[in-house]
């Protein structure tokens, strides 16, 4: 099926029915034949799929570099003020689909194919996903770099070229096993290594203070290592085509690839350990911190990505500008959250130490320069480090850290605003657990802006986190909330609800978010709700087809699929959708002839790898899917699954299948959410409580289009303060959830282990910190007026067409919109 539908592709469909040649697509099938034989050196005869997905990319690719330079001049001679994104993560999927798309070429690619015997789809599916992110961080990212090139931003993405990215995820007997994910073990088309962009990163040694001419001192680092980074640029294409942008990652690399004389000594391995170290950087997403050598990689990697980032455009910005007091006025420099935030004490180090710029001058620059995104209010997700460790690693950045602290801590006190209980809360070295640095409040004050990713994640930064700061510099925190790319998470993931669009409202939808509203009056025309259902219905029919290939569980399309797809948490409460899954199935063993509605649950998602407690959650819920499927007296009504390795490409299958959209996060915890905004742009009702951005989707769609349950935040606050994470009450004073718990203790879903779940058990009874038990009986109720709705079809229907129709605020354009105007500050085009 086609991924984007417009105007090209629908001349392309004309010229075929009439069997005229086109040269467009005769031009492309020689492309794809000359990349085949140059390029890939196959023959279209003994080629494989993945030979014929190298020859493609790569004469798309080549349909790209014409305008990327384009842009890339544009940008330069028009001295546009450029965005510099600095994100650890940017989970990017799969990119002939989207760039196919945006180029307009998705039917001229898929005749060209078919004229030799190559379908697109398998195509496409050979694809590896780019292991570069773990959730919605890295996801948001990719949608940022999407929309910034589709509004023609002059913009450049940072991260690391992990070699193995995230782990592939490997489900056996229930359980979760990390396997690495090798996505470049057949080379990456899309990406250009650029081997004469290289920067040295360095770390370790001493600091020495080397008298200068004119009487002052100046700070030399002596690096006792030095590590190289080597970029590697992916051209991001914008919608149309009309502007392209570039992600640039970086690979960790040796100075020396070998010890020679160590190797000639006959110590082999020792030869290339150095080699070992260096690499490891660029290895692995999100390596084990749970030793202190984990800690050291982690902090190793994010200084590592940051260094060179800040290097690189110190360097673009000098060739095209010449001086280095006008970068806050060319640069603006996005940290996404913690992970490059030591780049307020990287690049003041760039300014002074390497540029001979005066302190005062340098923090301007760095301050009008810089902004912070803030994804978490969780205490163990604010970044912190040991300051042993800073020192050990970073002696430079370390002074320079001491020294912004103790600026700013007597630039209070000489303004009357210091008191001894507000010193231990804002200094940047946090003494109350061992000395560590507190990256968030170093990026807060070395940012112009900071900003949250919801309406009441803002508000929750104002009050909580950031408190002492916000008293101190109210005008520095503002709201941002995400969107998501409806290129990608409508066009590409669902063509056939695109297609039923652009035939509804016309070619302006694929353009124009706010064209969605046109499908209001239709949400009660029973033709347009039997046409919408029809779609979900053959997405679903795809789903069941792929559940039964992978994991070998038959799915019913015409049960309601309840979805709950994210990283694996204790706070995005997996563990509450399960626990009333089981309750469901208690109760339909208990009433075996009551009309329960047939509903499937479909889970995805990955733990981290330390994580003991999420990873016994997946194994519930596959013993829970295991004992459910098996049992003949709810066949029919009630189906588990849980499908393996979570990525980009299976949420493309899953986001247009689904009914119901669980975002069911504890009230203050999650700071926004995208998930929430893809499903309901495909259409799926939200059952979920007032967290993050569920809070504005409700605004959007209507309080009536959505399912709210349980705790608001302002109630888990007071829940949490006077000691209500005891689950024994809230047990206690529920049959039904008292059943559940009493059947995980019994061993029901484990009887070869009877005690596997006593932790879960153990956890929600004595310290439920995620008030899971506390919610649960409201849970239960509005899955129970889910129940209702679907079995009233026409309500059903019109409830999810509204969501769809009201959900157009949510596009990344308009996000990416608001950070230009009022952070960057970039004109935009037009």
């Amino acid at each position: 099926m086609s991924a984007v539908y417009n105007r090209d592709e629908a001349a392309v469909r004309v010229r075929r029915q009439s069997r005229q040649p086109d040269p467009a697509v005769e031009a492309f099938r020689e492309a794809i034949l000359d990349k085949l034989t140059y390029a890939v050196g196959r023959e279209a005869g003994s080629a494989r799929d993945h030979d014929w997905f190298v020859a493609t990319a790569l004469a798309v690719r080549d349909r790209i570099v014409d305008r990327w330079t384009a842009s890339n001049r544009e940008a330069d001679s028009g001295q546009r003020k450029r965005v510099y994104y600095l994100s650890l993560e940017f989970l990017i999927g799969r990119l002939l689909s989207d760039t196919l798309g945006n180029l307009g070429l998705t039917e001229v690619a898929r005749e060209a194919l078919a004229d030799l015997g190559v379908d697109l789809d398998a195509v496409r599916a050979v694809e590896p996903d780019a292991a570069l992110g773990n959730g919605g961080l890295g996801r948001l990212a990719a949608c940022f770099m999407e929309s910034s090139a589709s509004l023609g931003i002059p913009a450049i993405g940072y991260g690391i070229r992990y070699d193995y990215g995230l782990f592939r995820q490997i489900v056996s007997e229930g359980w979760q096993r990390e396997v690495p994910e090798d996505w470049l073990s057949f080379g990456n088309p899309w990406e250009f290594e650029r081997a004469e962009v290289v920067f040295p990163i360095r770390f370790g040694g001493a600091v020495e203070l080397a008298p200068q001419p004119d009487g002052t001192s100046r700070a030399v680092w002596h690096a006792a290592e030095t590590i190289l980074a080597v970029a590697y640029d992916t051209p991001v294409v914008g919608w149309r085509g009309r502007h392209v942008d570039a992600l640039r990652l970086w690979s960790a690399r040796a100075p020396d690839p070998i010890e020679l004389e160590t190797f000639n000594l006959g110590d082999y391995v020792g030869a290339i350990a150095h080699r070992s170290r260096a690499e490891a950087i660029s290895r692995i997403l999100y390596p084990s911190d749970a030793t202190p050598a984990g800690q050291e990689l982690r902090l190793r990697q994010e200084y590592f990505f940051t260094s060179a980032s800040l290097q690189d455009l110190i360097v673009r910005h000098v060739r095209v500008y010449g001086d280095l007091a006008t970068l806050a006025d060319h640069a603006a420099i996005q940290l996404n959250d913690t992970h490059p935030a030591i780049a307020v004490a990287e690049l003041m180090r760039l300014l002074v130490d390497e540029h001979g710029m005066a302190w005062e001058p340098a923090w301007a620059i760095t301050r009008g320069t810089l902004n912070y995104t803030n994804h978490t209010l969780l205490p163990e997700a604010l970044e912190t480090w040991p300051v042993g460790l800073m020192e050990r690693l970073l002696p430079r950045h370390m002074q320079i850290i001491y020294l912004i602290n103790l600026l700013h801590l007597e630039s209070l006190s000489k303004a009357g605003r210091m008191t001894d209980e507000l010193l231990p809360r804002i200094s940047l070295i946090d003494e109350s657990n061992g000395r560590r640095v507190r990256m968030g409040h170093l990026a807060f004050l070395g940012a112009h802006k900071v900003n949250g990713v919801s309406a009441l994640h803002t508000d929750l930064m104002r009050r909580t986190v950031f408190k002492d700061l916000h008293a101190l510099y109210p005008d520095r925190i503002t709201n941002k909330t995400n969107g998501i790319t409806f290129r990608r998470w409508l066009q590409q993931a669902n063509p056939a609800l695109t297609r039923l669009l652009v035939e509804t409202l016309g070619e302006r939808v694929l353009d124009d978010p706010a064209a969605l509203q046109g499908l209001v009056p239709l949400s009660e025309d029973p033709a347009f709700q039997a046409r919408f259902e029809a779609q979900r219905r053959a997405n679903k029919e795809a789903l069941a087809r792929l559940a039964r290939e992978r994991i070998g569980v038959a799915l019913d399309p015409s049960a309601l699929f309840d979805v709950h797809i994210k990283r694996i948490h204790e706070y995005k409460r997996q563990l509450l959708n399960i626990l009333e899954t089981i309750a469901l199935y208690q109760a339909i063993r208990a009433e075996p002839e009551a009309d329960h509605v047939p509903r499937v649950k479909v889970f995805a998602g990955k733990a981290a790898a330390s994580y003991a407690q999420a990873k016994l959650i997946i194994k519930l819920a596959n013993d829970v899917a295991r004992t459910v499927n098996a049992d003949p007296v709810v066949a029919g009504r009630l189906k588990v699954a849980f499908l393996p390795n979570y990525n980009v490409s299976l949420a493309e299958s899953i986001i247009p299948a689904a009914d119901l959209s669980e975002q069911i996060s504890t009230a203050g915890m999650e700071a926004s959410g995208t998930g929430n905004m893809k499903f309901a742009l495909n259409g799926a009702i939200t059952v979920g409580t007032l967290d993050g951005a569920n809070v504005e989707i409700r605004d959007h769609v209507g309080a009536d289009n959505i399912f709210i349950f349980g705790l608001t935040t302002e109630e888990v606050e007071v829940r949490l303060r006077g000691g209500g994470a005891k689950g024994e009450g809230a047990i206690a004073a529920s049959p039904r959830l008292h059943g559940v718990m009493e059947a995980l203790s019994s061993g029901l879903f484990s009887p070869e282990d009877t005690g596997r779940f006593r932790p879960i058990v153990d956890a929600l009874t004595h310290n439920d910190r995620y008030l899971v038990t506390a919610d649960f009986d409201s849970y239960w109720n509005a899955q129970r007026a889910v129940d209702a709705l679907w079995r009233d079809p026409a309500a059903w229907w019109r409830m999810s067409i509204l969501n769809t129709a009201r959900i157009g605020w949510f596009s990344s354009d308009r996000t990416i919109r608001e950070y230009a105007e009022e952070i960057w500050r970039v004109p935009l085009r037009g």
